[in-house]
């Protein structure tokens, strides 16, 4: 008889479990498991199978970024600094930022995805520090802060509901006054795009079914501490575009509010 329970982290693992169970199963059976069953730091083995072929048709494994991120640099509404980029993949955002001017930290749970970044920063002669690992469970002194920028290309729509509290506190730490969030996520009412079920279903079934769809005041409300500063569908772009951008997705972009003196004070004790 276990009893493994005893602090707040301890109940998000347990109920990663719930989630994992099935593709462990799955796996042990010989049987691919589904592109949903995968929780937060349960799902490396998943990401390195799917970023295995670098010439798969994959239209976000072509190296080129977000068609909202370029917006933002080009509308001034965020300026060079030190950046995040949560669930990096190969790194087509991160080594964007890097060639406008960012300091750029990535991050992903896949070794095999972190290969292909550096791989291609190498290429591209950019300076990009790949991380690998979990983000949630990095020691601060990886991810240490505070960023101006953090960018979150298809991270947070794969995490099971109760990651969010996890999301919500890495941005609490890490994310500098006065800060962005740029986010893409699954935008509901897109047939095929992420999963509708309500959060309590998610865990009936024990299924994330290949991500979860958000409404914008969904959106609105988890961000809520945050001030929004955009919020409007991906713009298509055509195949041949330098510029990443379809229709089923949102693009976010928030902004933390700025610190008072005595935050100011703290923030200088800390770093």
């Amino acid at each position: 008889m276990d009893r493994t329970v005893r602090t707040v982290e301890d109940v998000l693992a347990l109920l990663d479990g719930l989630f994992a169970s099935e593709a462990e199963t799955e796996a042990q059976a010989g049987a691919e498991p589904e592109r949903g069953r995968v929780a937060t730091g349960d799902g490396r083995d998943f990401w390195d199978r799917f970023y295995a072929d670098r010439s798969r048709p994959v239209p976000f494994f072509a190296a080129k970024p977000d068609e909202n991120l370029a917006a933002y640099l080009d509308q001034c509404l965020i300026a060079p600094g030190r950046a995040l980029d949560l669930g990096c993949g190969p790194g087509r955002n991160a080594l964007y930022l890097a060639a406008h001017g960012f300091e750029v930290d990535a991050v992903d749970l896949s070794p095999v995805a972190v290969a292909w970044g550096e791989d291609r920063a190498q290429e591209a002669g950019a300076d990009v520090r790949f991380l690998c690992g979990d983000a949630f469970t990095l020691p601060a002194t990886e991810l240490s802060g505070p960023y101006d920028l953090v960018v979150d290309s298809g991270c947070f729509h794969h995490l099971p509901p109760h990651r969010r509290i996890s999301y919500l506190a890495l941005l609490d730490r890490v994310l500098a006054p006065g800060g962005h969030l740029a986010l893409t996520c699954f935008a509901a009412g897109e047939a095929g795009a992420g999963s509708e079920l309500t959060d309590a279903d998610l865990y009936r079934e024990r299924r994330l079914q290949g991500g979860l769809a958000y409404t914008p005041e969904a959106l609105r409300w988890i961000f809520s501490d945050l001030t929004e500063v955009e919020l409007r569908r991906m713009r298509e772009e055509a195949p041949e575009s330098a510029l990443f951008g379809v229709g089923f997705l949102w693009t976010a972009l928030f902004r933390r509010g700025e610190a008072s003196s005595g935050d100011v004070h703290a923030l200088h004790d800390h770093t």
